[in-house]
């Protein structure tokens, strides 16, 4: 082995890395933002100035050699301790005040999450709590948002996640709605004058289609790509849609339909930078929103 420790590039081991976690040298491109090429060079260059070969090239497929597997914990060890001082110049320390991001789905974030924000203020006037509505899935891992209630679980190795408890999809309709339309007693009751309404993604009609729902896609003649517009419009009396039991058991204008043969698990997961444990002040919303929400 050369001795070229003085003359370590990072950026060399950043490459190697990357292609270990994602397989290849263009998966290492997207995550680090480097053409295909680049990401080889580097590899290489590593290899080099080791003096040791990291990946067999078998066909288009890399392959770590013994050396590899050697070299990889001591770059994630490299890595770790470089995210440590990156959070420790962002302020980690011991103080809970400063600002902390929740990510949540917009049906989370308008009924659900207030009275726990509210609680957290009480409990932590000095924290500054900014609400990130999406239903899409931010990238905790680029920062997007320091905290995530999500309903899958993550994969990502630098992401910490914590199942609080499960909760299941229901099938709601208003009252108002429910006596007009009458209210079926199996799942064979529906007729083709209900209304369903429908989210952008499908789900719904593929949750209610596995359950043997007679339905057909015409029915969904209400579609929304939000789940507050879609609970909005169920209290309406507009027609049925699916919704989370925490919501449905607290709107009292609203009814379940068919309980026991209309339900499906849904996972609460509340999800953070694995290394962000150590900052006080998201550790102590972490802590919060874990016990309001697994309660």
């Amino acid at each position: 082995m050369k001795n070229r420790t003085s003359a370590f590039d990072w950026s060399q081991a950043q490459a190697f890395l990357a292609t270990v976690e994602t397989g290849s040298f263009s998966g290492a491109a997207t995550r680090l933002g480097l053409s295909q090429p680049t990401v080889g060079r580097h590899v290489a260059a590593l290899e080099s100035d080791l003096g040791l070969l990291l990946f067999d090239r078998v066909g288009k497929s890399l392959v770590l050699t013994d050396n590899g597997h050697a070299m990889i914990q001591h770059v994630k060890a490299m890595k770790d301790a470089a995210d440590q001082l990156s959070l420790s110049a962002l302020g980690q320390d011991k103080t809970i005040a400063g600002p902390v991001s929740v990510t949540a789905s917009d049906v989370f974030c308008t009924y659900i999450l207030p009275p726990i924000i509210e609680s957290i203020r009480l409990t932590y006037p000095e924290v500054q709590i900014e609400v990130v509505s999406s239903n899409e899935v931010q990238d905790l891992r680029r920062r997007d948002a320091d905290i995530a209630i999500r309903n899958v679980e993550p994969r990502h190795p630098d992401l910490y996640a914590k199942r609080l408890r499960t909760t299941q999809g229901k099938l709601y309709g208003a009252t108002s709605y429910l006596d007009w339309l009458g209210r079926p007693a199996t799942i064979k009751d529906f007729s083709e004058s209900t209304t369903f309404i429908g989210d952008t993604s499908g789900r719904a009609l593929q949750m209610l289609t596995t359950m043997d729902v007679p339905l057909n896609p015409e029915q969904f003649s209400v579609i929304a790509n939000s789940g507050v517009a879609m609970w909005e419009l169920v209290k309406r009396g507009v027609g049925l849609a699916v919704m989370f039991k925490d919501l449905g058991d607290i709107t009292s204008e609203v009814e379940v339909v068919l309980p026991n043969e209309i339900s499906v698990d849904v996972p609460v997961w509340l999800v953070s930078h694995r290394e962000l444990k150590t900052n006080a002040r998201i550790r102590a919303i972490f802590d919060i929103l874990s016990g309001e929400l697994a309660a």
